[in-house]
């Protein structure tokens, strides 16, 4: 990965917290439960799946990927996890607090990053090899995607207040 592309993914990675709460924007706590459909995430759930995601699958993947030769890493189901942790029942403006705190810990990690260091690997279950530089990737694609889903969510809050 070139340092100029790196240094993009950084930046775009470091702005994720401040992009989600634009795209949330001002919730009733009403507002932040509703579902547009019986199997999409609510604002609320949005907002704790990305803070899970943060700290239990990002968070342990870069340590386990700097610690260990080829650890594996293990994949998450965020639909298991919205069930057992019952994200309706929890604070919206906690979790986005918590998601910028936990991508803030992250960042701090991955600007420290070697160019040797981006090229450690493990086997990350239901995916295969990854490198640290490729986990990078895929959590900005993460973060693309939940874009995409709030504005979507967003649109379809703005309907209803009609």
């Amino acid at each position: 990965m070139a340092e100029a592309e790196l240094q993009n993914l950084i930046a775009f990675l470091a702005e994720t917290p401040t992009v989600v709460r634009q795209l949330i924007g001002e919730l009733s706590a009403d507002e932040a439960r509703q579902r547009p459909a019986a199997n999409e995430f609510s604002a609320l759930e949005q907002a704790c799946h990305l803070r899970d995601i943060e700290r239990d699958g990002y968070a342990v993947r870069l340590h386990r990927l700097l610690g260990a030769d080829e650890p594996v890493l293990p994949d998450i189901d965020g639909a298991h996890l919205a069930r057992e942790r019952d994200y309706q029942s929890q604070d919206f403006a906690a979790a986005l607090e918590a998601f910028a705190q936990a991508r803030s810990e992250n960042m701090t990690l991955i600007k420290t990053l070697s160019p040797d260091q981006l090229q450690l690997g493990g086997t990350l279950e239901s995916v295969g090899r990854v490198t640290l530089a490729q986990l990078l990737e895929m959590m900005r694609a993460h973060d693309e995607e939940h874009y995409a889903e709030l504005r979507t969510l967003g649109a379809w809050l703005s309907t209803q207040r009609n």
